[in-house]
């Protein structure tokens, strides 16, 4: 008997599409399908498990239950009822409907979440052969997302977005999300035989970011999903995907990773977050302005995550801030500098164009990820 494959969407952050894509295909899954915010690809159902455990750049992970046109409410309730829901939703079922609608003729998204929640019912009226359903089982999280009339239905396996991986229990004001800081250190090429140093480490959430990756430690090895509570949770082998990932930890391998930053109480909740995601030790954390900066090896990398300066009255600092970096990076030639801000006069403060520049986006704030490569350390004779 074949395996079922699914159809599964791993969201992502606009600008970090290819990094999600890279990190599919490590897992070994192929057929990808990359739009903005979103890579599709197919996987058996152990794939569910995996891509949940080890995606660090995507936001969550959904199954596909399928796609179709709709331009009236009636084609949205027949397709929608058409698809097979009691492959995944069992008798006792709690499935709240979200929704959006961009550029569709169905744009009432409440109108939408309702009558999708209708042709689900009506499905499993028919297949269950009961009238009522009581909704006091495992939660299942439908969506119905329309696009220029092109409706998705999916259902979120992950719960809680991939980017909360359990140790941030507490965090600094405006804290980074946990995914878009494995994306920076990713981008920068890191490798974790190198130094690190995060110059405005705030909850820590850089320096404990890279730690995992140094030791290959799957970003959600501590944390549960929803999928995990499914009556065929079975089926995507999750205790066999969680052992994997307990294989994989790198635990000997040695890390000189820094974090620093002015704030006395960050690098206490920064020291704190370490420990629960079993980093202690690993990281080193220390109270210290940027401009006191005087690295004792001559190759390694700064990856921040500086303030941008947003409020009125934090300008002028900012921008002093910016030009402090430019003259350690100048004093440092033989390290790297990458630095995520939204300020649009950074390279002019910083002192030098980047050798590479991105766009990315920090929630809402377009940002732009300034790129300072150095020389290539020698190789070890």
């Amino acid at each position: 008997m074949t395996e079922p494959t699914y159809t599964l969407i791993a969201t992502a952050t606009m600008g970090l599409e290819a990094l999600v894509a890279k990190e599919i295909k490590a897992l070994g899954y192929r057929h990808l399908r990359t739009e903005n915010g979103r890579v599709e690809f197919e996987a058996p159902a152990e794939g569910i498990a995996r891509a949940n455990l080890w995606l660090r750049t995507a936001g969550r992970v959904k199954i596909k239950i399928g796609s179709f046109t709709a331009e009236t409410f009636d084609e949205l309730f027949e397709q929608t009822k058409a698809l097979p829901w009691e492959q995944f939703l069992p008798e006792n079922a709690e499935f709240p409907v979200s929704g959006r609608s961009v550029k569709s003729t169905l744009f009432s998204v409440s109108d939408c979440q309702a009558i999708v929640k209708k042709a689900i019912v009506e499905r499993l009226k028919q297949s269950y052969q009961s009238e009522w359903f009581p909704e006091n089982g495992p939660l299942f999280k439908l969506e119905v997302a329309l696009h220029k009339d092109e409706a998705v239905l999916s259902l979120d396996t992950s719960g809680a977005g991939l980017n909360q991986r359990g140790y941030r229990e507490t965090h600094a004001q405006a804290p980074l999300k946990e995914t878009l800081a494995a994306a920076m250190i990713i981008l920068a090429n890191w490798h974790p035989d190198r130094p690190l140093v995060d110059l405005f480490c705030g909850s820590g959430t850089i320096p404990i970011e890279a730690a995992m990756i140094g030791q290959n430690m799957a970003p959600g090895v501590n944390r549960s999903f929803v999928s995990e509570t499914w009556p065929w949770a079975e089926a995507m082998q999750w205790d066999a995907a969680r052992q994997e990932a307990e294989d994989l930890i790198r635990d000997d391998q040695p890390l000189m990773i820094t974090g620093t930053d002015l704030n006395p109480k960050a690098i206490e909740v920064a020291q704190e977050n370490a420990k629960e995601a079993g980093m202690y030790g690993l990281i080193t954390f220390k109270q210290m302005a940027a401009r006191d900066f005087k690295p004792k090896v001559e190759y390694g990398a700064v990856i921040s995550n500086p303030p941008y300066g947003e409020r009125i009255g934090d300008q002028d600092e900012v921008e002093e801030l910016y030009q402090t970096l430019g003259r350690i990076a100048r004093a440092t030639p033989t390290w790297s500098y990458y630095v995520l801000t939204s300020h649009e006069r950074f390279e002019a403060l910083f002192g030098r164009q980047a050798t590479k520049r991105r766009k990315l986006y920090n929630g809402n704030i377009k940002t732009d990820y300034y790129q300072y490569w150095g020389p290539r350390p020698p190789r070890p004779s």
